[in-house]
């Protein structure tokens, strides 16, 4: 095994890696641009890896938090007395190609960032698995496949249904009772009925743009098709996708008369044509009830458009469940990337790293410092970003569902089915005709 997935390393490289979140951000972080911190250092790796008896090397792909990285380190060289070299890419970097060169280069480092499936087919049979510490029993957010868990989880976001607590509030919905689509339907005929008293534009911040915004739909509000209510480890709807684009008819013309409620409600200024950016923004000032994008807008919210979120009062979010079906009372949650250990490395110093970076010190670091949400059930730090509570309070419940989406066949979100969310909000196809043309486009994919 090892022999062939050394023979595609050596072939050109692909670009790979997660698709964007958004405002220039993959989801939770910026996976690719110029290196930093750490190039001189890889250089002069010798060997399989930079180890020796008491040295290590992270390749990390969130260049923002570099710094809070590097105070890990010298926290743990404190401790233990072993080096922690960080090397931080960022800004557009091909992260999985210059790993490619630096196993040609025999340079490779101990641990490194993969972004999901595709990237860690890359290695297969070259990961550790770490299933047997103690890590991997306190989060729901490890990368598993059938060689183990091969992959540390640093931080959790979520794709829910995002609300404005105090416009709720003043509307006199309660957001728990939105356990199904009546329910939903119900508080959105309410809203907009008082868009005028809230001080609202419209109901919901929905963007179908096609071009820039196909992931935020064809993988984000998909993914909730795929999950939405399920147990963690539930696969029916990404096994059906994956065995020759099949799809639950029924299920999905469920999830299609829901998404006709987004296009229904939502602000028409922007449903099919608008931006990442206007989209934020105006919630950010407090102009929807709702918002359809995932937790990483809180970064944004109080960075890029702090100042608007002051002016409307910096008010509480949280998140409701895409419940296109009664009784779905569930989130999804997961790591948007993970470490990995390559096994031809300096592998139980790497692993017991990693262990160190779930405890309570190094958690309190990448909590409160560089704004991670914690994916460990035993984390008592909360970050301050604003959807944290949120996502603890459903990780703590038990409430959450998998990020599956991920095992989507490359490509299907962009060239297919995110322009079938564009017809779908511009009018051009009703909820039976989405069905009809989702089914169609996803066949046409995987038979590509």
């Amino acid at each position: 095994m090892k022999r062939k997935v050394i023979a595609v390393l050596l072939a050109s490289t692909m670009a790979l890696g997660l698709v964007a979140c958004g405002g220039g951000s993959s989801d939770g972080g910026s996976e690719g641009g110029t290196t930093e911190g750490g190039t001189e250092e890889s250089g002069s790796s010798e060997g399989g890896s930079s180890a020796s008896g008491d040295t290590i090397r992270l390749v990390n792909g969130k260049i923002e938090i570099d710094a809070q990285l590097k105070k890990l380190a010298e926290m743990y060289k404190e401790e233990t007395g072993v080096t922690v070299e960080i090397e931080s890419m960022g800004g557009g970097i091909d992260i999985q190609g210059t790993l490619k060169g630096y196993y040609q280069a025999n340079n490779m480092p101990d641990i490194f960032v993969n972004g999901g499936a595709t990237d860690f087919s890359n290695w297969e049979g070259m990961l550790e698995d770490m299933s047997g510490e103690a890590w991997a029993s306190d989060t729901d957010a490890a990368y598993v496949d059938e060689h183990g868990t091969i992959g540390f989880p640093y931080t959790v976001e979520a794709v829910g249904l995002a609300y404005n607590a105090g416009i709720l509030e003043k509307a006199g919905i309660d957001p728990a009772t939105l356990t199904g689509p009546d329910a939903i339907k119900t508080a959105f005929e309410t809203l907009d009925a008082k868009k005028a008293e809230l001080g609202i534009d419209a109901v919901v911040g929905y963007c179908a743009e096609a071009t820039n915004l196909y992931w935020s739909t064809g993988n984000h509000l998909f993914a909730n098709y795929i999950d939405g209510g399920l147990k963690r480890d539930d696969t029916t709807y990404i096994d059906m996708l994956n065995d020759g684009g099949k799809v639950d008819e029924a299920r999905l013309t469920d999830f299609a008369e829901f998404v006709g409620l987004l296009n229904q409600y939502s602000d028409p200024a922007l449903l099919v044509s608008g931006t990442y950016d206007q989209q934020i923004l105006n919630f950010a000032s407090g102009k929807y009830a709702f918002v359809t994008q995932g937790s990483w807008i809180g970064a944004t919210m109080t960075t890029a458009d702090a100042e608007a979120y002051a002016a409307a009062g910096n008010f509480e979010v949280g998140m409701i469940p895409y419940a296109f079906q009664d009784g779905m009372d569930t989130i999804l949650t997961n790591s948007p990337s993970w470490w990995a250990v390559f096994s031809d490395g300096n592998k139980d110093a790497a692993k017991a790293f990693l262990q160190w970076c779930s405890e309570d010190k190094a958690q309190q670091v990448l909590v409160e410092e560089a704004g991670f949400i914690s994916p460990f059930k035993s984390c008592t730090y909360v970050a301050s970003d604003p959807f944290a509570q949120t996502i603890i309070d459903y990780q703590n419940a038990d409430k959450t569902s998998g990020w599956h989406w991920l095992n989507m066949k490359e490509g299907l979100a962009q060239n297919y089915t995110g322009q079938v969310f564009n017809d779908y909000a511009a009018g051009r196809l009703d909820a039976a005709g989405f069905v009809k043309t989702m089914q169609q486009v996803i066949q046409a994919c995987y038979a590509n």
